[in-house]
């Protein structure tokens, strides 16, 4: 008898099985409007799906009638390039420092406990001192985004950069490299799959830290625009937007999968995929 662990599903089957829970929650919301509509149909908790594409329009394909702009489009650019930017220095700074603390003993023990003790402070907890320090501008939500992200993935490079092979490093030194050459040819090349794997493991918490300090303090993007509503109680803009950034969030994540896969295949066949 083949044991419940040993089982795996088809191709069809496991589409099946991926779409069945949003399939179940898409029913449940549809039961839950319509009765809540039955009962009150000015109901804003629970809109009908026309809202939502009526919404949809009006703030994706209608100009704005203050600006001009489309709001949806504006707002889903300015928090991409935070994004981006907190991303983009958070994965240098922590492969930079990962590696460092990983491979060099001396800085690993100035440096380390610095990180570990950074990387336990709530970032929401320093938001107020961020705003102060760097100014209400563009700056403070992008270093949000690095204080939050970063120490995270620096802890997460040095753990697996000493996770290596010892026997790897006594053969490079063996063959006469010195600290930069194994660093560069030995080091880095297996763990770039893994800072990749780090960077789509935060992109979660990224996304948390950017909405919070765009509804905090903003004039564009995801996050203002929903904490803009939500005083209307506009659920009918409220859950699209909340649903695109979920597309967008995947989207990223996928596309970080399909880099990794194309620049080390091998780091994926011996996980087994």
């Amino acid at each position: 008898m083949t044991k419940l662990i040993n089982k795996k599903p088809s191709r069809h089957g496991r589409l099946m099985l991926g779409i069945l829970p949003f399939a179940i929650a898409l029913a449940a919301y549809v039961v839950a409007s319509d009765a809540r509509l039955a009962a009150n149909s000015a109901d804003k908790l629970l809109p009908a799906f026309s809202s939502f594409f009526e919404a949809i329009d009006r703030m994706a394909f209608t100009p704005s009638r203050r600006t001009g702009e489309y709001l949806m489009w504006s707002d889903t650019l300015a928090s991409l390039i935070r994004l981006g930017i907190g991303i983009g220095f958070s994965a240098l700074i922590g492969l930079t420092i990962g590696v460092a603390n990983g491979m060099l003993p001396l800085v690993r023990s100035s440096l380390s406990p610095v990180v570990t003790a950074i990387s336990l402070i709530p970032p929401m907890a320093i938001l107020p001192i961020l705003f102060i320090s760097f100014g209400l501008g563009e700056l403070s939500k992008v270093v949000l985004i690095i204080v939050g992200v970063c120490p995270v993935i620096i802890r997460d490079m040095q753990l697996k950069t000493q996770s290596l092979p010892e026997e790897q490093l006594i053969k490079a030194q063996t063959l006469g490299g010195n600290s930069w050459q194994i660093i560069q040819r030995v080091v880095l090349p297996q763990i770039f799959p893994r800072l990749i794997e780090s960077v789509r493991l935060t992109l979660g918490s990224a996304w948390l830290f950017l909405i919070a300090a765009e509804a905090i303090v903003a004039t564009e993007g995801l996050g203002y625009r929903i904490f803009l509503v939500r005083r209307y109680l506009a659920m009918d803009v409220i859950l699209p937007y909340v649903f695109w950034i979920t597309i967008l969030a995947y989207t990223m994540d996928w596309l970080l999968r399909q880099l990794s896969l194309k620049l080390s295949p091998w780091y994926h066949q011996a996980q087994g995929e």
